[in-house]
């Protein structure tokens, strides 16, 4: 496995610092990492999926960690800045001027008319799978967020990720599960109770986040 530079590093070590029950798992922290940032800088994208607390903690909220500034203003490239103040000078100095760079991430939970329609139309459990199977593409990630790591749509999501070319991040509690055997990175935050598992699952996507942002905005 690559090694990281000194500067992202410094996440990982900071993480273990604060939680160090954490270094158990630290390598493969690293590991998701590299995964999310090939996938990044091949142009492709992150979709999430989590269920109860793990959809309303975890997937939207590291959406919104991706989708915009965390610690960064990210501003935009220049280039394209100039592009929109070309098409409208009043409307895009605007726009130049407070948007920010984004690293693309879908939440799955995020579609409340789709996930209902399916679920009512076809088979619930394949809700996740569904989008997956229209917004996934060879080379995203599916970053798939279970405490219990046993979850049946999760595991139905996966399976469609896979045969889409994608690869499967797990991020779930400390047994031994079926998303575990299924993901290509698996982190297994090291508890056993769902709301110490979540309570772990913050600190693991931040530390996700800010190496991210760091290597693409800094």
């Amino acid at each position: 496995m690559r090694k990281l530079d000194n500067r992202l590093m410094k996440y990982i070590n900071l993480l273990v610092e604060r939680y160090p029950s954490l270094d158990f798992v630290k390598d493969d922290i690293v590991a998701a990492y590299l995964l999310i940032e090939e996938t990044y800088e091949n142009g492709g994208k992150l979709l999430v999926a989590g269920n109860g607390g793990s959809a309303a903690d975890a997937a939207e909220h590291i959406v919104g960690e991706l989708m915009k500034g965390f610690k960064l203003s990210r501003k935009l490239e220049a280039g394209f800045a100039e592009q929109l103040v070309a098409e409208n000078v009043e409307l895009g100095g605007v726009l130049a001027e407070n948007l920010q760079g984004a690293l693309p991430a879908i939440a799955l939970d995020g579609h409340p008319a789709l996930s209902t329609a399916y679920m009512n139309d076809c088979e619930p459990l394949l809700c996740f799978a569904q989008q997956i199977n229209g917004y996934g593409k060879p080379g995203d990630v599916f970053l798939g967020i279970s405490t219990s790591g046993n979850s049946k749509n999760m595991l139905f999501a996966a399976t469609t990720a896979h045969a889409k070319g994608m690869k499967v991040i797990g991020l779930t509690g400390a047994k031994d599960s079926k998303l575990m055997d299924m993901s290509d990175v698996c982190i297994k935050a090291p508890q056993t109770e769902t709301y110490m598992i979540q309570e772990l699952h913050l600190p693991i996507y931040h530390c996700l986040c800010l190496m991210l942002e760091d290597k693409f905005f800094a």
